[in-house]
């Protein structure tokens, strides 16, 4: 898999891609990322990439130029080494569809896709309309820059890509996969001073009573925790 991002701030990027799942990911080949200055594209002798908005308010909003200019050279150079296109062109918005973990797992299949991270007020709309082919949130609020989600986004991408993480397993049984909270989790000393004791179902040995033990606990948390997401079901 292959993912380009476009910012004005590609130094947030460096230690957090070289670290962990992630920096594993890209060893292994499981991964390609590349972080792309977009004043690197812009004809301003001043390396701007911000005007002020037509008709007026406050505010900055990221030039068409800078943006089309390096979107269009990611694609040539994509398909001049390898034959292919992109499958997304993200656009970081608070105004964009709640990025969730169902999300996360379907942009995992796909093979090469670029996020553009708003910055200012946001982007010309024209780039929107014409060039960005989703548009997603980390949540309800503003936030100075969508770097931020644009490494929430490559980081929950990433680490459900088959071969990311050692146990394969470990990935599906995250909180969200199904919809539900992950059940309580527990490690030793089975016994601990203080702090009580790890309920006895966990210790019975029996797969299949850990099993729906571990389904109802996750529905029962869920249901006191977010219900929403039951509504949902």
């Amino acid at each position: 898999m292959r993912i380009d991002i476009i910012t004005v701030l590609p130094d947030l990027f460096g230690s957090f891609f070289d670290e962990s799942i992630i920096g594993r990911a890209q060893k292994k080949g499981l991964v390609e990322i590349h972080v792309h200055n977009l004043r690197d594209y812009t004809k301003d002798k001043h390396k701007r990439v911000d005007d002020y908005p037509f008709g007026g308010g406050s505010g900055m909003i990221m030039q068409i130029q800078p943006i089309a200019d390096c979107i269009a050279f990611l694609k040539e150079k994509l398909m001049t080494e390898k034959g292919e296109e992109y499958d997304e062109i993200i656009y970081t918005s608070p105004d964009g569809g709640l990025f969730s973990q169902p999300v996360a797992n379907e942009l995992s299949q796909k093979k090469n896709i670029i996020i553009l991270c708003g910055h200012y007020k946001g982007i010309d709309q024209r780039v929107r309309d014409k060039l960005i082919t989703r548009e997603l949130s980390v949540g309800d609020y503003v936030l100075t820059g969508g770097e931020l989600p644009a490494a929430v986004m490559t980081d929950a991408i990433v680490r459900v890509i088959p071969g990311a993480i050692g146990d394969s397993q470990a990935a599906l049984d995250d909180c969200f996969q199904d919809g539900l909270l992950a059940p309580p989790i527990y490690t030793r000393p089975a016994n601990y001073e203080g702090f009580g004791s790890v309920p006895e179902i966990l210790l019975c040995g029996d797969p299949k009573k850990i099993r729906e033990w571990e389904i109802q606990q996750a529905i029962e948390r869920t249901r006191s925790l977010r219900p929403n997401l039951l509504d949902e079901k």
